[in-house]
């Protein structure tokens, strides 16, 4: 799939990200200097064991899933084997829906590969409905949004401008 765009300023707030990205700039004015290489590469560290945490937290798994952050680009890069391509297109937006990340690299691979589902990225005023509503023609299909997105989701009214949501075909 390659590189998937967030709204780096919406979604869960599982990392210091601000911690992050300033660690990373000073590394990166200071490239000789080994200690701000290293508390920047351990505030990555730390990102991407928090991202992988909350992946485990909504019971989603891979084989060999590993999650790398770079707070230079605010991009978290996931690799792994996922057993079909709901899980992995969840995994994916447990990564991007992160304050902070504005970019995931998937690098994850399916064992049993299946067509990939559409995005929406929420705007003010949006519902799980008004979204069914264009992307199915039927409002009441809302409840197939909600189910493609859970357990990130937990409430059919709990959704934020900024956040990427699946839309099975």
């Amino acid at each position: 799939m390659g590189i998937m765009s967030f709204f780096k300023e919406a979604g869960e707030k599982l990392f210091g990200h601000k911690d992050a990205e300033a660690a990373a700039q000073q590394a990166q004015a200071a490239p000789d200097n080994a200690a701000l290489q290293a508390a920047a590469a351990a505030a990555n560290q730390k990102a991407g064991s928090a991202i992988e945490a909350y992946i485990a937290a909504q019971s989603l798994g891979a084989d060999g899933l590993q999650v790398t952050f770079d707070g230079a680009t605010s991009t978290a890069t996931v690799a792994g084997t996922a057993a079909d391509q709901a899980t992995k297109e969840k995994i994916l937006l447990c990564c991007g829906n992160v304050t902070g990340v504005a970019q995931v690299n998937d690098l994850m691979t399916v064992a049993q590969p299946a067509d990939e589902s559409r995005y929406h990225t929420v705007v003010r005023g949006d519902t799980l409905s008004a979204i069914a509503k264009a992307y199915y023609g039927n409002a009441g299909a809302y409840m197939k949004i909600f189910e493609a997105n859970q357990p990130m989701l937990g409430h059919p009214d709990k959704i934020y401008p900024g956040q990427l949501l699946r839309i099975p075909a």
